[in-house]
């Protein structure tokens, strides 16, 4: 103790010392106090997306303006597909209630803009997760939710088969969308295998379709989900026959992984979208669905079915500002990741089996980490 007091008053002399020449015009402070009061109080903390998105009393969703099998737009304003029934799975996740979502169609060039601006709270539209996006754009990406990449498809009677590759595209005319990956890609793609090509570039990718179609365009270009959507749709509505229109190269020129997308640096908004793609994830990897769902909740056997279920007091929903129940409804309502899945892109031909949307148990990258 005597130790300590002397040091004590060591320190007191040195500061009084250190004072400056006008001792009379200095006051000694302890540096305790002079801290406390040269410390500026905390700045108060914003309003964070999830408590503006309750305020509301609904979630704006960004989607696709017409994305077969991912959004689709329908006569009431609503969309359906694998992203929209995304959108309704967060909805059900805050509000209990899938419907209490507002689709916003955006185009490609539209849909960071309207983002950043708070047009929309979270993007589920087809949107590739980069470098450039994660760093420049002003937003953070959430899981993949489908793993995607970019083909081309040209017509058969062109000489394009099933083998044709990247470099087949040379001395084309091939259309795409401005403003998103798929432009970069090709142009790219095309100079490093020595390939000359004619880019057209429109807003949507409906109206490069409708060049396709008119014969305007050679070719095509855009993620393999949406040729391959719009190959499905032409056969069935008879405007094609089986094997008119070509998706090549097999192995895709590009990886395209797609997901939510949210503003940056919310934290508390990123955690509910996260988990609410992983709470259906792990869903699926349980066997959990909506036809079950209940009798699950009512019996957890599975000790992490119970807690994301909220059937447990040892849940982590409500540290998520969330009810307890708030996946159960989203899984009730929606379904768990295979349902929506298979609900809207097995028909196209997506089968999970064997592909990169597998479940990570059957060598597939669809992946949560363990609720608990």
């Amino acid at each position: 103790m005597k130790r300590l007091a002397t040091i004590f008053l060591a320190v007191g002399l040195v500061a009084a010392a250190c004072g400056g020449a006008d001792d009379t015009a200095t006051t000694t402070v302890p540096a305790t106090t002079a801290a406390a009061t040269t410390t500026p109080a905390p700045e108060p903390m914003m309003a964070g997306t999830l408590s503006e998105v309750m305020a509301r009393g609904e979630l704006r969703c960004g989607v696709s303006t017409g994305a077969i099998g991912f959004s689709e737009p329908q006569d009431d304003g609503s969309y359906n597909g694998f992203d929209a029934d995304f959108c309704r799975a967060l909805a059900a996740v805050i509000f209990g209630d899938a419907g209490a979502v507002t689709f916003v169609g955006l185009t490609a060039a539209e849909r960071f803009n309207a983002l950043t601006a708070g047009e929309v709270d979270v993007l589920f539209r087809n949107t590739t997760w980069t470098q450039s996006r994660d760093s420049e754009i002003g937003g953070d990406f959430g899981p993949t939710t489908f793993f995607d990449g970019q083909q081309i498809m040209g017509k058969a009677e062109f000489g394009f088969t099933d083998a044709s590759t990247l470099a087949d595209v040379d001395g084309a005319r091939l259309c795409t969308n401005a403003g998103t990956t798929t432009e970069k890609n090709i142009t790219e793609g095309a100079r490093e295998v020595g390939a000359e090509i004619e880019l057209v570039t429109v807003e949507a990718f409906p109206e490069a379709m409708e060049l396709f179609r008119a014969g305007s365009c050679d070719l095509v270009t855009t993620d393999g989900s949406g040729l391959f959507g719009e190959r499905f749709s032409a056969v069935a509505n008879g405007e094609i026959s089986e094997g008119e229109w070509i998706i090549f190269p097999t192995t895709p020129i590009s990886k395209e992984p797609l997901g939510p997308m949210y503003r940056q640096n919310d934290s508390e908004w990123g955690d509910i979208v996260n988990w609410a793609v992983y709470a259906l994830i792990i869903a699926d990897e349980k066997g959990v669905t909506s036809q079950n769902v209940d009798a699950m909740a009512a019996d957890p056997v599975d000790p992490e079915v119970g807690r994301l279920l909220g059937a447990s007091d040892d849940e982590v929903q409500s540290h998520l500002g969330i009810d307890p129940e708030a996946f159960a409804n989203a899984i009730r309502q929606v379904g768990n990741y295979d349902e929506i899945y298979t609900r809207n892109l097995e028909d196209l031909g997506f089968t999970r089996i064997g592909s990169a949307n597998a479940r990570w148990t059957e060598g597939g990258l669809i992946y949560a980490p363990p609720a608990r």
